[in-house]
């Protein structure tokens, strides 16, 4: 995270050479062509393999059960048909057995702080599977429920032989996981890809890793083995005998036990083919600044990928492949974009597998716990209720604008969210609440809510996590500082603030 509050380019400076060789070639290619070149890739991709140290067996058994009907795939955390490794292997285990391949979704009617934005983003984006599904000979189910309580009796009904499930580091997805596990038959192979990650979360490391720098070599390491092209998910040969109930999705949507108030955003369009597109813009028109730009607020510089990535909609695997492909030229901004993507976001799965605190005070690193207790009792300049912050009433025009962002546009810019947190914390009454209402509030507003970049956003800002201690002051204690007038030596917040101005949150 320190890294990233460094070089802002200046207003002004010219394209380097290479940034505007991108430029032209993006304006001269034609809306649509990544996806085309994807598609092209995959049909040459047939060949690749699947390399086994990306799962791990959740049973004792494992091999699937003979004479038995199908194979399965529990799709959870990572909602795509192609660019997934869990859905490669479970399609792999069907052919080798001859089997047919259904694929389900267990949909709870809430989830945490989850509002309708996140569902209706997840669900139109699930259609999209569903649809490609059918099309391959691969029967899709949408599950209404807990899922231990709708799998189980899936697995007996369907007589399924074998199932196959995504990765997810938090504790809830872990819950079901386990509890799943509990319910199945003992002679049914219960096996984990990690399909979101590039390196396998427990392959990366196997403990809690500090923080950047001690993480970076050992994925960096790795990558020659990991970062490798997809086998596409092909027609499946083996239809099922059954076909899976058609979805009703509207019937589906008014079903949901979530706040409605928080509406859906019109800048993100659900689905893969939505995120290709969102990633075709990004290395066409944003990505020659990201090494320059990515920390001003008011420049157009970042992927904006984090919903589709975050819904498991698009692979992050896929995103560096083709930055790499397509952005050869630009080292310095692929580098630094690579970091992101690759070192941070995987550094964050790895604090939310490892520590179970990853979403509370008591997660933090020990001197964090001990300098933000020692300054508890600090006198705050203002303290601010959790609904005049989610209403964007504070003194602050600056902070305001960041949180009006977040609510009208579902996604908050990366450095305005460090100054947000950090806000929080100056302004409520514990470091406690502070955890708890920067959470809330991004889990509740952000459409890449409830996830381990999000927990470890926050508590990098309020707990030093990945962070080391600086100089002591008032509140913060050894917690990275920053205040309005280190903004505005970044980047223009008056652009920014009156961007937001005279919007409701």
């Amino acid at each position: 995270m320190a890294e990233r509050k460094r070089n802002l380019k200046r207003k002004g400076e010219p394209l380097k050479g290479a940034e505007k060789l991108s430029a032209a070639r993006g304006a001269e290619r034609e809306a649509g062509w990544l996806q085309e070149k994807v598609a092209e890739i995959r049909r040459n991709s047939t060949e690749c393999k699947f390399n086994m140290k990306r799962l791990r067996f959740l049973s004792d058994a494992q091999k699937v059960r003979q004479g038995c009907g199908a194979v399965l795939y529990w799709m959870a955390r990572d909602q795509r048909v192609q660019d997934n490794w869990a859905l490669v292997y479970a399609q792999q285990l069907a052919l080798e057995e001859k089997l047919p391949l259904h694929v389900c979704f267990c949909l709870v009617p809430r989830y945490l702080d989850s509002t309708y934005r996140q569902y209706a983003f997840m669900l139109k984006g699930l259609q999209e599977v569903a649809k490609e599904c059918t099309s391959l000979d691969i029967q899709f189910h949408l599950l209404s429920g807990e899922p231990e309580l709708t799998l189980p009796g899936f697995v007996k009904h369907w007589d399924i032989g074998g199932v196959v499930t995504d990765f997810s580091p938090l504790r809830l997805p872990l819950q079901w996981t386990e509890r799943v596990k509990k319910e199945l038959p003992p002679d049914v192979p219960f096996i984990q890809v990690d399909a979101h990650n590039v390196v396998p979360c427990w392959e990366a490391s196997n403990k809690l890793e500090y923080a950047a720098r001690t993480i970076r070599g050992k994925i960096t390491k790795l990558l020659p083995e990991f970062l490798t092209e997809f086998p596409p998910v092909e027609a499946h040969p083996h239809t099922s005998t059954k076909t899976a109930k058609k979805v009703n999705w509207e019937e589906v949507m008014s079903s949901l036990e979530v706040d409605r108030s928080v509406g859906e955003v019109v800048w993100a369009q659900p689905g893969m083919a939505g995120g290709v597109a969102m990633l075709e813009s990004f290395i066409d028109k944003r990505l020659r600044l990201f090494a320059t730009e990515r920390n001003n607020p008011n420049a157009d510089a970042l992927s904006q990928l984090s919903p589709w990535i975050h819904s498991g909609q698009l692979s992050a695997q896929r995103v560096l492949l083709e930055v790499q492909r397509w952005g050869k030229r630009l080292t310095e901004s692929v580098a630094s974009f690579k970091e992101e993507l690759l070192v941070r976001r995987e550094l964050s799965d790895n604090f939310c597998f490892y520590n179970d605190n990853y979403d509370n005070i008591n997660g933090a690193y020990d001197w964090a716990k001990k300098t933000l207790q020692d300054h508890a009792k600090d006198s705050r300049p203002y303290l601010y209720t959790r609904e005049q912050l989610e209403h964007a009433e504070t003194y602050d025009q600056l902070w305001n604008a960041a949180q009006r962002q977040l609510v009208l546009e579902g996604k908050m810019h990366g450095f305005m969210r460090m100054y947000w947190a950090k806000k929080i914390l100056e302004w409520t009454s514990s470091p406690e609440e502070a955890v708890n209402i920067s959470i809330y509030l991004n889990d509740r507003y952000a459409l890449d809510g409830c996830d381990p970049n999000g927990y470890v956003g926050c508590m990098w800002s309020i707990c030093g996590i990945h962070d080391q201690g600086w100089a002591e002051r008032h509140i913060f204690g050894k917690v990275r500082y920053m205040n309005y007038a280190g903004c505005k030596r970044k980047f223009d917040v008056g652009q920014f603030e009156r961007r937001y101005t005279g919007k409701k949150a």
